[in-house]
Formats: C-alpha cells, structure tokens, sequence
C-alpha cells in the first residue's frame, strides 16, 4: 500500500497558529508585520522584502541578458531568459526579473553603471515598478464636468443610441426614451455616462459621421444640460469627437485607440482626456484576426505605443486612460487572459478601464449563456476587474454593479466607503472646466 504523505498533527498547528498568510500589497504586508509588535523601522525593512515581483522585458539584447542576471543573483534574486543566450544562438531574448522591491531599488543604480543598453533598462524598469505600486487618486478634467479616479472603482453606464448594437440596439434610439435612460443610469450611481451612437459589435457595418451626428445632437445636448456625471462620447471619429466636445461630452472613448492622428490633434488642441483602446483592425474585420504570438505582450506594447504617439502630439499624460480591449479582435480564451493578468496594464502608468459586460466569453463560461442570462457573468467580471484595482469598469447593468464593486472596493481597501451624500463615487464635487472645444 502507498505510505501516506507526512503531515503535521493538528495540535503543533493549533500550538504555533501556523498558517501561510495571504498579504500581497504593501500595505498589508506592512500590517502583517507590524501585528508582530515589530521595531517601527524595520517594517519599512521588512514590507520591502515581502513582496516578490515579476517584471518582464522583451528584446534584451544577447550581452545584456547574462549580465542581468549576474546583478539579480547577487542581491538573491534571479532572472530567466532563453536558453540560446548560453550558446550564442540567438540575438536577444524576452527576460523575466524575479525580486522583492528592496531588491529591484538595488538593482536600479547598478544598472544604470552597465553597458549593452542596460541603462535605458534601468529607466524602464524603474518607471514600471513606479506605476504599478501607485495608488494615489487622478481627477482627470473633463471639458466640463471632471472625475476623481482611485478611490474607488468608477461604473460606466453604457447609452447605446443605436440600431444595431450587439446587446441593447434598437432600445434607445428614440430621442426621448434615450435621455430617461441617460438620467437613469445616473441615478443608479454610474460616474460616467458613456453614449454610442455607431455600434463596434464584431462585424459591425460602419455608418457617416452625419448619421452619427444626427443620432448624438437629439440627445446629447439635452442629457449635458441634466446629468451632473462627466458625459463620455464613444466614437473613432474626429469630426463627431469636435461636434459631440462642443455639445457637452466631456471626454472620448475611442476603440481604435486614438489611431487617426486627426483625433490626436483635436484632443491635444482642446485638452479633453481620452478612453484608448486596443483593438485590431475594424469592428467589421477584428474578429478575423486573433492570432497573437503572445496576447498580452503584444496587446501591452500596443498600447504603451499608443500612449506614446498621443503624447508625441500634444495630449497630456494625465488625460489618457487605457482598455486593453476584451472582445476586440480576441477570442472568448482571451478575454478570460486579460481580465485574469487585467493588473499588468498598471504598468503604463494610467488608469485602466475595462468593459467586459455581457460579452462573449462570459456566455461561454456560464456554459453558452445568452445575453439576457449574462447578468451574474458580467458582475463577477467588474468585481475581479474591481479586484486587479481597474479605475473604471464599462457596464450595461448599473445598479447591480454598483453594489457589487462598492463590496470589492471595501475588500481590497479594508475600509468601508464613505457616504457621499447620493452622488456616484468618483465624481468630482465641482466642474473645473468651462468652456468647450472650438
């Protein structure tokens, strides 16, 4: 008979109280610590040491990667790279850092003394580990209302004025109905109102900017002049982008992420921040190509890409938001990928929104759900988004989510949320811009 696995009795368990703690952030490794009545300053220490991250960099040139992982093994640390870099058969490699923070502060200025491009490396890597550990709130400043986002996960009510959206066409496209969802979806607590009036459904035929402007200028102006929540406008195109800025939108949702440099330079002029999302090709042709050599490095690259051409012209840092896309141009496995490593985009340094409601692969997991039996898929979705800390989740069912990523808030933080006298978390108490685009 096989011998039985060893295991401690129960009693030396319950003598010592032995359990592996599940401490992950800073501050709760800090709290961890200080439970043990431990010397004040040696928390600092400590927390430092906690924490083991994961930082990976692509194309490190062939002399770079041993050198590497010379300078992590000698602060106990460790890096990976490709096998061929031993035998000098290939010309770079994707390398993998392993280390605590306290050693990531030490690597840094070794780094910075290396040849072989390790010095650009260590400017990276120190901008990486920056954005991602921080925390502290962004107001990012609508046309004419703002936003406050990191205190709490912002819900984006979803207004589809169209026809032929994939989950909500035909619902709203008359005027009046329209602006009663508009005002509802505010009132459900949502921090931002997000209109579409051109569907990005996969396979989605394109309409005229003046279809799309028609369809906006009978609701737009009327929910401006009513909602007290910024007023997103979800469009690709300038023209409409101009149009619905000066009829009261406050920011831009654009799914091809800023692609059209036109867009760029209409953001840059009047200062109004942008939703940038990933997406390949066309809502007609994305779901034709899925094929990544790996989905998450190509989709990170293509965003930080695109943060760097809005801001080559002109739009400022602080008013870009990223979406790495769930459900354009990925399959259903993909979207679960990204919503489970949905942390990794932290790494650009801008907060992240996420719109996973009633998708595709939440059908598939719920064991081929139809959209209207989406609805516990698509909370679960915004809680484990609200979870990997996403500034903003995009949503259809507002109220529900409201409530649901208020607990997960309260989770992650460890403290309740504090009553904000009816109005939606996030948005900021006063409006700081006036004027819009000309």
């Amino acid at each position: 008979m096989p011998r039985a696995s060893p295991r401690a009795p129960i009693d030396l368990i319950a003598r010592y109280g032995v359990r592996v703690l599940e401490a992950s952030t800073p501050a709760e490794i800090a709290r961890e610590v200080e439970r043990t009545d431990s010397d004040p300053e040696g928390v600092g220490i400590m927390t430092r040491k906690g924490r083991t991250l994961l930082v990976r960099l692509d194309g490190i040139p062939l002399k770079a990667a041993p050198l590497l992982k010379q300078e992590m093994l000698a602060l106990g640390a460790d890096s990976a790279h490709a096998k061929g870099i031993a035998d000098l058969s290939v010309p770079q490699s994707a390398v993998v850092l392993i280390g605590t923070p306290s050693q990531y502060a030490r690597l840094i200025p070794k780094l910075r003394r290396q040849p072989f491009q390790l010095r650009s490396v260590a400017t990276a890597v120190e901008a990486v580990l920056e954005n991602y550990a921080r925390q502290a709130p962004t107001l990012v400043e609508g046309l004419h209302r703002s936003v406050r986002l990191g205190e709490a996960t912002v819900v984006m009510g979803v207004l589809n004025i169209t026809p032929d959206s994939f989950s909500d066409g035909g619902l709203f496209e008359e005027p009046d109905v329209a602006v009663a969802r508009g005002l509802e979806i505010e009132a459900e607590g949502a921090g931002i109102l997000d209109i579409g009036a051109e569907s990005s459904r996969p396979g989605a035929t394109p309409i005229s900017a003046e279809q799309e402007l028609a369809r906006l200028r009978a609701v737009l102006p009327a929910l401006h002049d009513r909602v007290k929540i910024p007023i997103s406008v979800d469009t690709q195109k300038a023209d409409v982008a101009r149009e619905a800025l000066d009829l009261g939108a406050d920011l831009v949702n654009d799914v091809s992420g800023l692609r059209d440099p036109e867009m760029r330079r209409l953001l840059a002029r009047v200062e109004a921040p942008a939703i940038l999302m990933h997406m390949r090709g066309t809502p007609g042709t994305m779901q034709f190509n899925t094929e990544y050599a790996d989905l998450r490095s190509e989709v990170y690259e293509d965003l930080a890409r695109a943060l760097a051409a809005a801001q080559a012209d002109g739009i400022a840092p602080e008013q870009l938001l990223v979406d790495p896309g769930i459900g354009f141009g990925k399959s259903s496995e993909q979207g679960l990928d990204l919503l489970r490593h949905l942390g990794e985009f932290r790494s650009l340094g801008r907060p992240v929104v996420v719109g996973a409601s009633r998708k595709e692969f939440i059908g598939r997991a719920l064991g081929g759900a139809s959209l209207d039996q989406r609805l516990e898929g698509s909370l679960a979705a915004a809680v484990i988004a609200a979870l990997a800390h996403a500034a903003v989740v995009r949503v259809h069912d507002v109220a529900p989510t409201v409530r649901a990523v208020a607990l997960a808030d309260a989770v992650r933080s460890g403290r309740f949320p504090v009553p904000q006298d009816g109005r939606a978390a996030g948005v900021a108490s006063s409006s700081s811009r006036t004027s819009g685009p000309t």
